[in-house]
């Protein structure tokens, strides 16, 4: 853990420039309460819809229905618990050799956390690996993290379509990965999401996940399983593998529209020279302090 706490303190360093807000597609509401889209219960009026069977009476609009004959129903945005859960994959994909993932992972889960506090938000950092288990004193901050490790040996896959914790509903949850797993996309984001008022999924790749090398003959090491392949990587197996990997993002940035989430993608060594978040930044989940 020693050789990561530094990209701890830098993330944390970096997190400084940040303040978290929620997407656009989630508004804020006054007095510092955040306030979602979906129908709830607090005071501030939304919208009307027509009355269905077995609506609360207490809610029907009856001045509206003394003008009209029609019954109509009072909706109010619910309010959102200003919380975070930042998920963070320890799969060792995310820490391979000659690799600035693991660094990038560890630094960005820090900067997440960080502009939560700036924001007034509480939040908590979780291991996702053989389980989703707390970080050690992941609700402190960053530099006060007890010790983990990236070597989860086995896919992530199935672990969040079993569900998930109790975390705090209508909080925000965030998961960084880089997704480099088989599975169905939406069965993981469904538990995922569910609950939450606002959900992000942060893709971090290396820049040799995103362009490998084509210098002739490659060993290939599963990280998961150790299972070793020789192959021969040309411009052609090289172009299949980046259509691959286009087709992967899709399916992912499809599942993340289906469920309200956002998806982004982040280079690992990129966002470690510049810290800029314009994505995130643009779909006003992060604003520059």
């Amino acid at each position: 853990m020693d050789n990561l706490r530094e990209y701890l303190n830098e993330g944390e360093r970096a997190g400084q420039r940040y303040a978290l807000g929620l997407p656009r597609q989630t508004p804020r509401g006054a007095t510092g309460a955040a306030l979602g889209q979906r129908a709830g219960s607090s005071l501030e009026f939304k919208d009307y819809r027509d009355y269905q069977l077995g609506d609360d009476l207490r809610h029907i609009d009856w001045n509206a229905f003394a003008r009209s004959d029609q019954l109509s129903v009072k909706l109010f945005r619910e309010e959102i618990t200003p919380h975070v859960d930042v998920v963070l994959d320890i799969s060792r994909s995310m820490a391979l050799e000659e690799s600035a993932k693991a660094q990038a992972a560890v630094a960005l889960t820090a900067l997440l956390v960080t502009a939560a506090a700036n924001a007034g938000y509480g939040h908590a950092a979780w291991l996702m690996g053989a389980d989703l288990r707390p970080l050690p004193n992941g609700s402190a901050r960053p530099s006060a993290w007890g010790d983990f490790e990236l070597e989860h040996r086995g896919s992530p896959a199935q672990l969040l379509a079993r569900g998930t914790p109790a975390w705090r509903p209508r909080g925000v949850r965030v998961l960084v990965s880089d997704l480099l797993w088989v599975g169905e996309p939406l069965l993981a984001l469904k538990p995922f999401t569910d609950g939450a008022a606002a959900a992000v999924v942060i893709q971090l790749l290396a820049e040799a996940d995103v362009n490998p090398p084509q210098d002739g003959a490659l060993r290939l090491v599963d990280a998961e399983t150790e299972q070793m392949r020789e192959i021969d990587v040309d411009e052609v197996v090289a172009r299949r593998y980046r259509e691959a990997l286009t087709r992967h993002q899709q399916n992912w940035h499809q599942a993340c529209r289906q469920s309200g989430a956002i998806f982004t993608t982040i280079i690992a060594e990129t966002l470690r020279q510049e810290w800029k978040l314009d994505e995130l930044v643009a779909a006003e989940f992060l604003r520059v302090i």
